[in-house]
């Protein structure tokens, strides 16, 4: 398994700076809902501590926990990409520490500055794949002849 690095790993220092002037701290508490699917997407977080369940919606029933998000997580990319709709739902599981982006204030430096832009873009491409993977790897374990293959 890869050390997880969160988006200010992968900037450089002066970057860093600029993207950190448009964050703020925020303390979540439990059961806070963050997001709707399908609704507008105009922030994210880098989650600093707790946990955030990633929710589908699921006609007639109760709302499906696809994913369970932690510590230097990036929550939230559908603000980089239009139409800057959720795709998913999002919930505290309890008490989450985080620090929160406008994402049209990001948006703008990332046009403004190409080298951030690229950082960011990367990150938030690879932050997908990442999920996309770990999804392919559990529909395998849940649908699969012989599941993964790889042990949990």
């Amino acid at each position: 398994m890869t050390t997880i690095k969160n988006l200010f790993d992968e900037l450089p220092p002066d970057r860093r700076r600029r993207l950190t002037d448009v964050a703020v701290e925020v303390s979540l508490p439990r059961a806070t809902r963050l997001f709707e699917e399908g609704r507008r997407a105009d922030r994210f977080w880098i989650i600093r501590s707790g946990q955030v369940y990633l929710d589908q919606h699921v006609p007639g029933r109760r709302a499906a926990i696809v994913e369970t998000l932690g510590r230097d997580e990036l929550l939230g990319w559908s603000w980089l990409f239009p139409p800057y709709l959720w795709h998913l739902g999002a919930e505290t599981v309890g008490p989450v520490e985080a620090v929160e982006f406008d994402a049209r204030a990001v948006r703008d430096l990332c046009e403004s500055d190409p080298v951030l832009g690229r950082a960011v873009y990367r990150y938030v491409a690879k932050t997908v794949a990442d999920r996309l993977h770990g999804t392919r790897t559990r529909l395998l374990d849940l649908y699969g002849p012989q599941g993964s293959g790889l042990d949990p």
